[in-house]
C-alpha cells in the first residue's frame, strides 16, 4: 500500500521543513533511489513513511493517520485482545511453555519464564487473522477490497499481508486498527501501544488445555504447509526426471 506523493511531500514539509530528500534519506536509512523513484511514480510506500517518521522520533501511528487511507488509525488504537497477543507468540515458545509447564508440574517447582521470540514469526499474519475472525472475514476482506482470494492466500501464504488489508480486517473484527500492522512487521507492538510484557500475560492466563490446543492447532496447520511443500517438491523433481 502506498500513499500518494503529494501528500507525502506536504507531510514531509511539516516534520523536516528545511530538509533534502538526501539528508531525509539518510537520516530514515533508506536509498535516496528508492525514494526518488516513488516520488516520480506518484506513490510512496507506507514503509518510508514509517522509517522517516523512525528517523524524526514521531509516533508512527499519528504519522499514519495524516494520510486520508489511514486517517482513522490512531484514533483506532487498541489493546489487543488475549487470543491477539497469543497468536504473536511463535509455535517454538508456544511449545517451550506447553514442555515448561508440564516439567514443572512433575517437579513442583516454579513455572519457567519464556523469553519470546521477537514478532513476527514465521506464521504471525495467519495466527493474528485466525484470532481476530468472525467466521468469513477473508471473505468479507475479498468483498471489502476487491482483492481476489486467491491474491489474498498468496499474502497469507508468504506472511504478508499490505498495511490497508491489514487495517479493513481489524475494522472488520473490531479490534485495535494498528494491530495488524504489528502481526505484518511494518510497526513494532510499542509503536501500537501495546501495553509491555502482555505477550507474557496473556500466556500466563491461558489454562493448560487451551495452551495444548492451541499448540496443537499450530502444529496441525505446520504440518499441512510443510506437506505441501513437500508435494511441490515432489512435483518439480517429478518435472525434471521426465524432461531428463
Amino acid at each position: 500500500m502506498t500513499v500518494s506523493a503529494v501528500s507525502f511531500q506536504r507531510w514531509l514539509d511539516v516534520v523536516a521543513p528545511a530538509m533534502s530528500h538526501a539528508a531525509v534519506c539518510r537520516g530514515a536509512g533508506i536509498k535516496r533511489s528508492t525514494l526518488a523513484q516513488q516520488v516520480v511514480r506518484g506513490r510512496v510506500s507506507v514503509a518510508t513513511v514509517v522509517a522517516v517518521s523512525r528517523s524524526r522520533r514521531l509516533s508512527v501511528v499519528e504519522s499514519l493517520s495524516v494520510f486520508p487511507d489511514y486517517r482513522d488509525v490512531a484514533a483506532g488504537v487498541a489493546q489487543p485482545t488475549d487470543a491477539e497477543l497469543l497468536s504473536q507468540i511463535s509455535d517454538m515458545d508456544l511449545l517451550r511453555e506447553v514442555l515448561a509447564r508440564s516439567a514443572s508440574a512433575e517437579s513442583g517447582t516454579d513455572d519457567v519464564q519464556i523469553e519470546f521470540s521477537p514478532i513476527p514469526h514465521r506464521a504471525s499474519v495467519r495466527a493474528w487473522l485466525d484470532a481476530i475472525g468472525p467466521s468469513g472475514l477473508r471473505q468479507q476482506l475479498c468483498r471489502s477490497t476487491g482483492i481476489a482470494p486467491q491474491n489474498l492466500s498468496t499474502q497469507i501464504s508468504a506472511n504478508r499481508l499490505t498495511p490497508g488489508l491489514a487495517i479493513c480486517c481489524a475494522r472488520i473484527a473490531g479490534v485495535g486498527l494498528a494491530n495488524g500492522l504489528v502481526a505484518t512487521g511494518l510497526i513494532t507492538s510499542v509503536e501500537a501501544g501495546w501495553a509491555p510484557g502482555s505477550r507474557a500475560e496473556a500466556l500466563r492466563r491461558t489454562a493448560n488445555s487451551a495452551l495444548v490446543e492451541l499448540a496443537a492447532g499450530r502444529m496441525d496447520a505446520l504440518s499441512r504447509t510443510l506437506r505441501r511443500r513437500e508435494q511441490d517438491a515432489a512435483a518439480a523433481e517429478s518435472v525434471w526426471e521426465n524432461i531428463g
